[in-house]
């Protein structure tokens, strides 16, 4: 089994990402997903860019954390 190299930052960010979609539920467009995500961010002191162009065209948003890691947010 691989470990993870950031283990307590990706268990915050997944704790965080889990919380969100505690409290929206399903449903929604996924901007509004990113929009409380950038907001607990923001309450955890999290680092982040949101939306950096990586020359591909998707229906994907993309966060930047702390240079670190980067997180999907992709809905179905």
């Amino acid at each position: 089994m691989t470990s993870l190299i950031y283990k307590e930052e990706a268990y915050k960010i997944i704790g965080i990402c889990m919380e969100v979609h505690n409290q929206l539920g399903k449903g929604f467009n996924e901007i509004v997903y990113a929009d409380a995500l950038e907001i607990e961010f923001m309450d955890h002191n999290i680092l982040y860019s949101r939306e950096k162009k990586y020359g591909i065209v998707t229906k994907e948003i993309y966060f930047h954390i702390n240079t670190k890691q980067t997180l999907l947010l992709m809905i179905k």
